[in-house]
């Protein structure tokens, strides 16, 4: 345990969890309202703030609905069941559905699975109106050159079920293409990492700034804007929240993501919604049906005083959000990616990135033990650093300044498959 205090209410059951903070923070709220916090998972062991904190887990095939179904129909017996959430994007149609059957608060679990494959979410999104890239779903590497060649290069390639930038890759050329293509199209599997029918988007690519629009329910909470890496891959480096932009701009950027909400009939809880301001205007890019990760919620905390975790976990038990409260104005997430593989041997400077001027949250994602390994996607983050500040470039100064502190020594080569950090 790490100081989080041991509850004695219903329990409040969370299926499986990301790795990058808002799992823990969830579990945190949870227990600031007196609920039960218990993890459903194949694997406690991805989670290092689990032992850490000391949250009850059930262990069970999270893939089957029917086992979460059955799993939290005893927690209800064992003591009453506030509610079922989910804080990874895998398995937020999963908590729905569950809750649903139980007849706890839900969003539409169908809505929500409809959104998680970016096949039917672009089509949906096109048929509305909506500005999404041009592109085609595809199934065979030679249809996937086609349509890049159909829709002009440079191409965005991504799996049609992904989230995290997991295979998302800018591919300048037909050779990039055909290679790309190819190697999403081999693996393909579900959540439960059995091999299914691979597809894949090949879309346009857009260029502009990136942005993000935090929502509750039909309201826009904040626009953020996002850092991403080098090229050919989209991974975020960090954010900022508000976004520095004209109010005419953050408008135009909200208006478009709650259409697309509306489009998809979403507008239950939470949304993030990805987006790219064009020469022409706002682009979806893709609309992802839970609460942003990437301890976004920690920032707009910090800069707003919008708790949008305590919303959440608020909105799946059945209770009232709490009111909003001052907050600093401007704050700023960085990420501490890892650039090479390797075995953990050590982890430093926690403490001292904590200690750091405007330093509100400090998380790392992995432990000594632990193998990382380079993926392009949002595994390759080992830590990252929340900041405040008088303004966006000084709270992402001084978050960059404090994650440059932390010190995550490892030893090559890299071991077989021991633990990925994310």
């Amino acid at each position: 345990m790490t100081g989080q205090k041991r509850t004695s209410g219903p329990w409040l059951a969370f299926v499986e969890s990301n790795t990058t903070g808002t799992g823990r923070e969830f579990c945190a709220a949870a227990r600031a309202r007196d609920l039960r916090p218990v993890l459903l998972t194949r694997d406690p062991g991805r989670y290092v703030y689990v032992e850490q904190d000391g949250i009850d887990t059930r262990l069970l095939d999270t893939g089957d609905l029917a086992a979460v179904v059955d799993c939290c129909a005893g927690l209800e017996r064992d003591g009453g069941l506030a509610g079922v959430a989910s804080s990874s994007e895998y398995f937020v149609s999963t908590a729905a559905r569950a809750a649903a059957k139980l007849g706890l608060p839900a969003a539409d679990g169908d809505a929500i699975a409809r959104c998680r494959d970016k096949e039917t979410q672009v089509a949906t999104l096109a048929a509305a109106g909506v500005p999404v890239p041009a592109g085609a779903a595809v199934g065979e590497v030679a249809d996937a050159v086609r349509a890049a060649d159909g829709i002009g290069h440079p191409v965005v390639l991504k799996p049609v079920l992904g989230s995290g930038s997991v295979g998302v890759r800018l591919c300048r050329d037909r050779e990039e293409t055909w290679q790309w293509a190819e190697e999403l199209l081999s693996r393909s599997t579900d959540e439960r990492g059995n091999p299914v029918p691979a597809r894949i988007l090949v879309q346009g690519a857009v260029e502009g700034p990136e942005f993000s629009v935090e929502t509750f329910d039909n309201t826009v909470v904040t626009v953020v804007a996002k850092h991403i890496g080098p090229r050919p891959y989209f991974v975020e480096t960090g954010h900022e929240v508000p976004a520095p932009v004209r109010d005419a701009i953050a408008a135009a950027l909200g208006g478009t993501a709650l259409r697309a909400l509306a489009a998809l009939g979403l507008g239950w809880g939470a949304a993030h919604t990805e987006l790219r301001m064009s020469a022409d205007g706002p682009v979806v890019i893709e609309v992802n049906p839970r609460l942003a990760g990437g301890m976004i919620p920690v920032a707009v905390r910090a800069a707003l005083g919008i708790d949008l975790v305590d919303a959440v976990i608020a909105r799946a038990a059945g209770q009232s959000r709490t009111p909003t409260r001052p907050g600093r104005g401007h704050a700023a997430v960085r990420f501490l990616r890892n650039e090479r593989e390797g075995r953990v041997t050590a982890i430093g400077g926690v403490e001292a990135a904590q200690a750091a001027p405007g330093v509100v949250a400090v998380a790392v994602g992995t432990a000594p033990g632990r193998t990382v390994r380079v993926t392009n996607s949002f595994q390759d983050r080992l830590g990252c650093v929340v900041a405040t500040g008088t303004d966006g470039e000084q709270a992402g100064d001084r978050a960059a300044a404090a994650a440059g502190l932390i010190r995550i020594e490892l030893e090559e080569p890299a071991l077989p498959d021991e633990g990925v950090a994310g």
